[in-house]
């Protein structure tokens, strides 16, 4: 699956990510205790499978995220339907 980055250090970023399922924050751990990312979206295909996770910076708005994964067209991209991640 494809990790994609809102927001923070690496905004509009993009890295494999072996993790099935997704981990809830990414990186899983910091060591400081505070997660850089966390996971906001989900995109799977038709057969089930995750094509793409969206993380976005633990600062922004969970509507923010959500407005500019839309606007980067990730489900259309990934031909996949976005759902909210299970926390």
């Amino acid at each position: 699956m494809r990790a994609l980055f809102i927001g923070g250090v690496v905004d509009n970023s993009e890295m494999d990510l072996d993790n099935a399922p997704p981990p809830l924050h990414y990186p899983e751990n910091t060591g400081a205790g505070r997660p850089r990312y966390r996971l906001h979206q989900v995109g799977t295909k038709g057969d089930g499978t995750v094509a793409y996770v969206v993380y976005g910076a633990p600062e922004l708005p969970d509507e923010e995220v959500d407005r500019i994964a839309e606007e980067r067209g990730y489900a259309r991209r990934f031909e996949a339907t976005p759902t909210l991640p299970v926390r």
